[in-house]
């Protein structure tokens, strides 16, 4: 049954309109039939039981009560005008209040009719009221009081425009009934029969109006389910295509390059896991087809390391490899570091950023379109049409999920012949839930060891009233010859939250550390202010820097053995293990140290504990998810691939999404590419549901 509801204008169902139509789809993104049929509400409360005023008290919630409104009456002028209603069940009254909408409310409501009120009851002097109510007739009563309400989420345009959550719950019952609660299918019947879930009209209907909270359940499981499922399939499909579609160049063979250096000029001896990641990416460089591998490894894990033997690979089969960085100061990072691995190998590496002057420019372009520089590091400076490559066979990028995925694929053109191989390299643990979901047509590495000599660093919370033993404590560890770095979250102070401000901070630590050399960094500083004093901390001339988080992906700076940061409980756990991550990097104690309040909340005390107790940064990145949830990760999000997950969730569905993954694999199993008369459905569910899309799936 084709009712092409994702191609009908809500504007058009009874009750919306153009007005309500342009505020649907500026707030809520609800453009459609179909999206309105999935705006799912956010909680439910239970409205199968009434109420007598007699009953209430103060600290009641949302409760419900039957009976009239005797009299109305406005009060106040302007912004303090209100209209009170005063309500009686018989065995009491309340007053109901509103502040805006009076004229509808006296148009709409009538005297000594009985009505449903619904509402959170408040204290006021010695009287009882509710703000605003949802007020309805008797006669709607087996509609709205029969059992679970919806919820729906709701913003402040919303609100003035008529549109609160009854108002949603009202268009939802007006849709339901012009489709005459019958929604197509989106799974084959045989799926539907296979994994016993519920029918999807059924789930809506009991999504939106749930008969008992079993059918609720159900709903909500068959919900995720969908979500996760098409998700699933889309990128499992992307990959199978990707695979049979993209050939790789061939890299036949480990030459001098790669040798010389592993045997020659390798700094230390590989970790395990290192070269397990190492086998794995030549596995995939020689297949013949594209590689398209993401490599997840701690901070201070080694991951440049295994991204410069990937490049020596590339080099060895006579091709250029190039790494992309999000920032000036990690893409000269990482061309320092490769350039003191490689001493005095007979290999050409170039440094392209936004900032290289143009007789640089001049200079580098043409010898990078020759193949006479071998390597490339750089910033996005490398994805502009004037960068010519040869033959470029690697393309390295780091921290990827700075760079939209439209960035990225300006990549894959840089060698027109055939597309490169593809490594893409993060220090953001992403957890297994996420990653699969983010980037799940990807083959993963995990370096999962520390390289040996590096200890594991101390993390110590302390309040804002030890600050005297913070600050010996720093003064000792700079005595040692050490360097400190402290983290601020705000760059200005601000009246609303009470924490301390990088430039108060500033001036605390020029005082109490006078006889050192403090310098500050933060986003709002011209690059070149924002060079000089990173540069002035690197060489050793300053010894305390004081940033926001700039440095969160930053600088490698051995001798820094101290991350102070302050307001501590202002930051997420993934944030603080990236921050602490700046620290640690020789063969010397490292310490992190978190500064928050004493007033914190429960949640607040366990991140900071899950800091103290654990350095892995897997486990944290779980911890992460599970206490913050999926919105707060996001950041690790591809731009153009959209997790707008609209009911499943997580950090607690992640049964739901391997149970998905498997059935999507199942099917693509038996049929590729969806083309058999049972699976014709699903090719036309993923059209509906990613056609208005451009198809990232095919970039990495």
């Amino acid at each position: 049954m084709a009712l092409d509801l994702d191609k009908r204008a809500i504007t058009y169902l009874s009750g919306v309109g153009p007005k309500k139509a342009e505020v649907l789809q500026k707030e809520a993104s609800i453009v459609s039939y179909e999206d309105l049929l999935y705006y799912f509400p956010y909680k439910y409360m239970d409205r199968s039981r009434f109420y007598h005023v007699s009953e209430i008290t103060s600290n009641m919630p949302y409760i419900q009560l039957k009976g009239k409104i005797l009299s109305f009456e406005q009060l106040g002028e302007g912004r303090t005008k209100r209209l009170i209603g005063k309500f009686s069940d018989g065995s009491g009254t309340i007053d109901l209040v509103w502040f805006k909408g009076l004229n509808f409310v006296l148009s709409k409501l009538k005297i000594n009719e009985e009505y449903i009120v619904f509402g959170k009851p408040s204290e006021f002097g010695r009287a009882y009221n509710m703000v605003h109510p949802d007020v309805d007739p008797i006669k709607e009563a087996e509609q709205i009081a029969s059992g679970l309400t919806p919820f729906y989420n709701t913003t402040e345009k919303m609100k003035r425009a008529f549109l609160n959550s009854r108002a949603i719950q009202n268009l939802q019952y007006t849709l339901l009934c012009n489709l005459n609660w019958q929604i197509p299918e989106t799974l084959p019947a045989y799926l539907v029969d296979k994994i016993h879930l519920m029918p999807l009209p059924d789930a809506i209907r009991n999504i939106h109006f749930p008969s008992d909270i079993t059918s609720l359940r159900n709903a909500q499981l068959r919900l995720k389910f969908d979500e996760l499922f098409f998700i699933q399939l889309k990128m499992l499909r992307s990959a199978n295509q990707r695979s049979k579609l993209l050939q790789g160049i061939v890299f036949t063979k480990v030459g001098d390059y790669f040798n010389t250096f592993y045997k020659e000029y390798l700094p230390f001896d590989l970790t395990n896991a290192q070269k397990r990641v190492v086998r794995e990416i030549r596995s995939d460089m020689k297949s013949g087809k594209q590689m398209n591998r993401l490599l997840q490894g701690d901070v201070g894990s080694g991951k440049t390391l295994v991204g410069l033997l990937s490049m020596l690979l590339a080099l060895d089969n006579h091709c250029q490899a190039c790494m992309m960085a999000p920032t000036e100061i990690l893409a000269a990072q990482h061309y320092s570091t490769i350039k003191a691995f490689l001493k005095d190998m007979d290999v050409e590496v170039a440094l392209l950023t936004g900032s290289t002057k143009k007789r640089d420019r001049d200079k580098i372009l043409p010898r990078i379109a020759n193949g006479e520089i071998q390597i490339v590091i750089g910033t996005h400076a490398l994805i502009e049409d004037t960068v010519i490559f040869s033959s470029l066979g690697l393309a390295i990028i780091d921290e990827q999920h700075r760079f939209g995925v439209a960035q990225r694929s300006k990549l894959w053109k840089k060698n027109p012949q055939i597309v490169p191989h593809m490594l893409v390299m993060t220090a953001t643990p992403i957890p297994r839930t996420l990653a699969m979901t983010l980037y799940g047509d990807l083959d993963v590495s995990v370096i999962d060891e520390l390289p040996p000599g590096r200890k594991p660093i101390k993390t110590i919370h302390l309040y804002d009233n030890n600050k005297s033993e913070l600050f010996v404590f720093l003064r000792n560890e700079i005595r040692k010859g050490r360097q400190v770095y402290v983290v601020y979250p705000l760059i200005e102070g601000s009246e609303k939250l009470d924490y301390k401000s990088l430039e108060d901070g500033f001036e605390i630590f020029q005082e109490a550390f006078s006889e050192y050399k403090v310098c500050m960094v933060h986003g709002k500083m011209k690059t070149s202010e924002k060079d000089s004093a990173m540069q002035q901390f690197v060489s050793g001339e300053a010894q305390i820097l004081l940033a926001t988080t700039v440095i969160e992906v930053g600088v490698n700076v051995p001798n820094a053995s101290v991350m102070v940061i302050e307001s501590a409980e202002r930051f997420g756990l993934s944030q603080l293990h990236q921050l602490r991550g700046r620290v640690g990097r020789g063969a010397e104690q490292s310490y992190c140290i978190l500064v928050s309040s004493y007033k914190l909340s429960a949640e607040t005390r366990k991140r900071l504990g899950i800091m103290v107790d654990s350095n892995n940064g897997f486990e944290i990145a779980e911890a992460d998810l599970r206490l913050r949830g999926q919105g707060d990760l996001e950041g690790t999000r591809q731009s153009g691939e959209g997790l707008d997950l609209k009911i499943a969730n997580l950090a607690s569905d992640g049964q739901i999404l391997q149970f998905a993954r498997d059935i999507a694999a199942e099917v693509l199993d038996c049929d590729p590419d969806l083309l058999s008369e049972s699976n014709r459905i699903l090719n036309e569910r993923l059209k509906i549901l990613y056609e208005n899309k451009l198809n990232w799936g095919l970039i990495s």
